[in-house]
């Protein structure tokens, strides 16, 4: 991304988002709270696989958006090659442990 890349959000996305996250920060803050009580470990483990797939599913949401509106400005921009290549760069920050 460069400096003038932005996203271009609408305020609904903006606000399902950071519920989204909102709820997210909730959940490590009792994952943090969970050690600190010496919960079970089985039980600790749930909850991190809970968050990790909330954190995965606002990563998909984003991506629909970045490719329904960022990548296909480029496309029809006419910058295909440029557009092709920010995707696989994007695809490979996401499947990157």
């Amino acid at each position: 991304m460069t400096e003038v890349d932005k996203a271009h959000h609408s305020t609904q996305t903006k606000a399902n988002l950071k519920s989204r996250l909102n709820r997210i920060e909730g959940q490590v803050r009792a994952i943090n709270r969970m050690i600190d009580e010496d919960v079970y470990c089985d039980d600790v483990l749930t909850q991190i696989r809970a968050t990790r797939s909330a954190l995965n599913s606002v990563a998909t949401k984003l991506l629909d958006h970045h490719m329904k509106s960022c990548i296909m400005d480029k496309v029809n921009a006419g910058e295909q090659e440029a557009a092709m290549e920010e995707l696989l760069v994007t695809f490979q920050k996401l499947m990157k442990d």
